[in-house]
């Protein structure tokens, strides 16, 4: 016997939060996971100003990621779940029916919020190839999505971009234009137990920020790029490409922000802090993209608001401002 509890009030705290277009073109939407395990869509009423819910649905799982990703050439977005099923869903939203039905469920491995199950990252290419899904340690696949004749999502079998002892701390996609699809992810390479100068055995680690490249032609992951990073590292934003702005990554590490992309000098700027504060990590980001400019809001574990902009030139970054 199964049994399944509810509760009189629904769960008010947000796990994950996106934006998109999921019921058509032009729609100002955001999809949120409460309580890990209730789905519930808002969309915005522009006469009124306000946020009013339009779905929500218990979907009786944990879910512990959520993405939105669109096609190249497509006008509304899917959705991406990432949960504790050992399964990658993505849904479509049916307006006709208002609500999310299910287009693909790929399965990878066990049930449960395991740390060697992917399922805690999810991460979409911009341009709408490749999305990559990764466990808290060792696993990660990268799956390659399409459409068929009949206009249809179509998924690929997955690729394997697995490092044993590794501990992955987070994960985004890089916009780099037409060139193959790349993943970033801020990893630490314990080692092995009997290793004499693993990290596991003298507690000393070094943080890596890791370019994880899909080559489309010969159909798999290799390691394109990796730099240390400072060992408070915690975050990454994906910084806009071409036309919008130079590519990369935004690295948040502890009281301050650090501009990485392959082949360029490195920006830092100090977030401002609260009189007495020590440093202050980045919880929750967003990205604003404008035909004439872009910029970052992101959230300290305080509650205080950073606005962030990049200075830059074409794909040169010449510093950036908090």
């Amino acid at each position: 016997m199964y049994m399944y509890s509810l509760t009189l009030s629904p769960p008010s705290l947000v796990n994950n939060s996106v934006y998109g277009s999921f019921s058509g073109p032009n729609k100002h939407e955001i999809v949120l996971s409460k309580g890990a395990r209730v789905l519930e869509m808002l969309r915005l009423d522009e006469a009124t100003g306000k946020l009013n819910v339009v779905y929500r649905q218990d979907c009786f799982g944990v879910i512990r990621k959520l993405i939105p990703f669109r096609l190249l050439g497509m006008q509304k977005d899917f959705l991406v779940v990432g949960s504790d099923s050992g399964r990658i869903v993505i849904l479509e939203f049916d307006p006709e029916h208002n609500r999310f039905v299910k287009i693909h469920q790929e399965t990878f491995g066990k049930t449960g919020c395991r740390r060697i199950v992917p399922g805690e990252y999810l991460a979409a290419d911009p341009k709408g190839r490749a999305i990559m899904i990764g466990a808290t340690e060792k696993q990660k696949f990268v799956y390659i999505l399409n459409r068929d004749s009949q206009n249809k999502l179509t998924i690929s079998s997955p690729l394997e971009a697995h490092k044993a002892h590794t501990v992955t701390f987070a994960m985004c996609g890089v916009d780099v234009g037409i060139e193959n699809p790349q993943f970033a992810c801020l990893e630490v390479d314990y080692g092995e137990a009997d290793g004499e100068h693993s990290a596991v055995v003298t507690g000393e680690h070094q943080k890596m920020l890791i370019f994880y490249e899909m080559d489309l032609g010969l159909n798999h992951v290799v390691r394109k790029y990796s730099t240390p990073v400072d060992n408070s590292a915690h975050g990454l934003v994906a910084v806009p490409g071409e036309p919008y702005g130079p590519g990369g990554v935004l690295v948040a590490c502890e009281g301050f922000l650090v501009y990485k992309k392959a082949d360029h000098e490195e920006r830092a700027v100090r977030v401002p802090l609260r009189h007495g504060e020590a440093g202050a990590f980045i919880v929750a980001h967003s990205t604003f993209i404008s035909k004439n400019l872009f910029f970052f809001l992101l959230q300290s574990e305080h509650g205080d608001l950073y606005k962030v902009s990049v200075d830059h030139s074409g794909s040169q970054v010449h510093g950036l401002a908090v």
